[in-house]
């Protein structure tokens, strides 16, 4: 606890909450609501709120349907891209803790408009399922309407033809690299750290609010358990995992993003039933002690985290001084979870 909140409050205390509500930022959010939720911290919850009220509780802000896109865009007219969507979570979030419709009539238009669509290929990039499934789990959850479930299920219907991998149980990035059209440095498949760690840490908070009896939730635990499978045979023996999981030459060394979600995932896992101490405790430990000892620094600030980007890049250095929101907020996901699990 000691070092989620030194590792929280260095954040807070040298980054404004008055920023866009852009994917990067709203995925530190998503953590810092996690930790709330541990510590009841008032001042975390009101940097959330601050966010929130800055961006009005919206994400991408066009008025105009007819305009409205989801290929890749940051500017207003982009409302049906994921990575606008993810803030969802945070808001929806401070709606169930003190209930005033305003704070999610924007999450219920948006994803309301997007499912009266006859169009299924909203989620083209491996990212986009930690950024919108857990929206359409909280929405369905918070309105009782399970057309949100249903959706959800078609559109990874889509993003599963075009970057699952039966063979290996990962996801490639998104349909650009897929084997064998695009290959590691040595000729090996490239699935992208962060990429599956964000479907993965996705499938655990799409499980935390599905209710049991929905007809494809057996589904999605067969998912999230052969994904845990999976990543876990290419952890490094110092508890990260490399850019590039299955070709640690490719972009070789640390990295603590994918590492920290591919920690989440595993902890949340054992920590509600789904994936077993024995098999899997031994690695959410050593990830744990890679991010607490060498990814964490002295002052507060997660270091190892590889910047912005889209794929493992040979030659680019990610170091101790390498740190990012979105990477703060996957360090505080998996803290939150060790914490619980000691706390048992």
């Amino acid at each position: 606890m000691s070092k989620l909140n030194l590792v929280n409050n260095y954040w807070q205390e040298n980054n404004k909450p008055t920023v866009w509500s852009f994917w990067d930022i709203a995925a530190y959010h998503t953590g810092n609501m996690e930790l709330y939720k541990l510590t009841q911290n008032e001042t975390y919850r009101a940097y959330s709120e601050a966010w929130a009220e800055h961006n009005a509780w919206k994400g991408a802000k066009s008025g105009n349907k007819t305009e409205w896109k989801y290929s890749y865009g940051e500017k207003d007219d982009y409302v049906l891209f994921g990575d606008w969507q993810i803030c969802f979570q945070t808001y929806i979030d401070l709606y169930n803790l003190d209930p005033q419709p305003h704070k999610v009539a924007r999450a219920k238009e948006v994803m309301e408009y997007q499912m009266s669509t006859p169009n299924n290929d909203y989620w083209w990039w491996a990212d986009g399922l930690y950024m919108v499934m857990p929206v359409m789990t909280k929405l369905s959850k918070l309105t009782g309407n399970e057309r949100y479930l249903d959706k959800m299920y078609v559109y990874l219907q889509y993003a599963d033809s075009i970057m699952y991998d039966e063979q290996e149980s990962l996801y490639y990035r998104d349909a650009k690299y897929v084997y064998p059209k695009h290959k590691s440095e040595n000729g090996k498949k490239d699935f992208w750290a962060r990429g599956d760690g964000w479907v993965f840490a996705g499938l655990a908070k799409v499980l935390q609010d599905l209710p049991t009896d929905h007809r494809h939730y057996d589904y999605y635990v067969q998912r999230y358990q052969d994904m845990a499978k999976a990543i876990a045979t290419s952890q490094q023996k110092e508890g990260y995992w490399t850019r590039s999981m299955l070709d640690p030459q490719h972009a070789p060394g640390p990295e603590a993003s994918g590492t920290a979600f591919f920690t989440y995932g595993f902890l949340w896992g054992i920590n509600n039933g789904f994936l077993s101490e024995k098999d899997y405790l031994r690695i959410a430990q050593s990830g744990w002690k890679f991010l607490s000892e060498t990814s964490l620094q002295a002052d507060g600030r997660v270091g190892y985290v590889q910047p912005i980007g889209e794929k493992a890049i040979p030659g680019q250095v990610v170091d101790s001084n390498s740190t990012a929101s979105f990477g703060v907020g996957a360090f505080l996901l998996a803290g939150s979870e060790m914490y619980r699990y000691l706390d048992k």
